[in-house]
């Protein structure tokens, strides 16, 4: 047992009226203290649920933050004429809309937006579809390679994926825990918020409840966090709605201060209003048919999604010309060829002896 979590752990599990908050050092420490698992299983369970019940405060989310800098897995941002784009969404996935983020990426960085998802695989509470899974449907299968090898991928393709259980083992350690206290815990609040890139990168962060954006956006404010996107997305992911307006918050630091502007996007307004495709048995097939860009839901979704993200990448300079060349990628076969182009890196870093991409 650790007397030092433990006095961690009195401290915010205490009650309404005598629990006190941790400082951003001592929520480093306690996170770190559970990642290493130096803390007993008795002390990290009880830890996750008296944080949810207490709510983290900005310090304690920054020094989380902080500690999944220090022992997380990272990428080194590409130098190009675009920050990163880290698009976060909830490790736990989807269960009920089709998501489009995988093919969001691939429409980036085939207009020279480097981007970098992450995630595990299935997990609670939830336990919907994972990115890694819809990648491997797509043909690229992300699991086996290790970080250096998922960076040289990232710097010949400018598409990244951080994968939990190979990239920070020390968190995929605390899995078990979320299906055994039955509540997502605050870790799950922090993925989405990370950011694991080097460099200048632009960080996307879902959210569903507008307490949590205002979290978010103090605890970027408060890390100085350059440029920031927030999303009320479809089941809490990064991913816009066609079927009501997108909530969006667009935060940067301007001559060292945080700024910070409201966006509310109505699809009708650009001719995108709609139900949102279902994730269902035909979802693989309408993905295929969306990267080819034929005429589907699913296609008018992502086209929704890559022409605003191109806007927000600063690859666009309306959200208008973002929509026109989100589609222009598609039905021209650049998002095919730069799926293809991921494809044979991968079986390049896994196997070196094939020729260089």
């Amino acid at each position: 047992m650790s007397n030092t979590f433990r006095d961690l752990l009195k401290k915010i599990g205490s009650g309404t009226h005598t629990s006190k908050h941790l400082s951003r050092e001592e929520s480093a420490l306690a996170t770190r203290m559970m990642l290493e698992q130096t803390a007993t299983p008795a002390q990290i369970g009880a830890f996750m649920i008296a944080q949810r019940i207490k709510r983290p405060t900005i310090p304690e989310l920054a020094g989380m933050l902080d500690c999944y800098d220090q022992m997380g897995g990272k990428l080194t941002a590409p130098l190009t004429d675009y920050r990163t784009m880290v698009l976060n969404n909830p490790y736990d996935g989807r269960a009920r809309n089709a998501p489009v983020t995988p093919v969001t990426a691939l429409i980036l960085a085939a207009a020279g937006v480097p981007v970098i998802l992450h995630g595990g695989e299935r997990m609670p509470t939830k336990m919907g579809l994972p990115l890694v899974d819809i990648w491997h449907d797509l043909g690229l299968t992300w699991r086996p390679l290790t970080l250096d090898q998922t960076q040289k991928v990232f710097e010949l393709t400018h598409v990244g994926f951080v994968y939990m259980p190979q990239h920070f083992l020390a968190a995929h350690g605390l899995v078990p825990y979320r299906e055994q206290i039955g509540k997502r815990p605050t870790l799950a609040t922090v993925e989405l918020m990370w950011s694991p890139c080097d460099g200048k990168h632009h960080v996307v962060s879902s959210f569903v409840h507008p307490p949590t954006e205002t979290r978010t956006q103090e605890t970027y404010q408060l890390r100085h966090t350059e440029e920031f996107t927030t999303v009320k997305g479809l089941e809490g992911s990064c991913d816009l709605a066609r079927s009501r307006t997108a909530i969006i918050g667009m935060g940067s630091l301007k001559d060292g201060e945080p700024v910070f502007e409201r966006l509310l996007l109505h699809p009708r307004d650009y001719g995108f209003e709609g139900a949102d495709p279902s994730l269902d048995e035909n979802f693989n097939r309408y993905l295929e048919q969306a990267i080819y860009g034929e005429p589907t839901e699913l296609t008018r979704s992502v086209i929704w999604n890559g022409g605003f993200y191109l806007w927000r990448a600063e690859a666009a300079a309306t959200l208008t010309d973002g929509l026109q060349q989100a589609q222009q990628l598609l039905e021209s076969g650049q998002v095919q060829a730069k799926r293809q182009q991921i494809r044979d890196a991968i079986a390049t870093v896994l196997n070196p002896q094939l020729s260089a991409v």
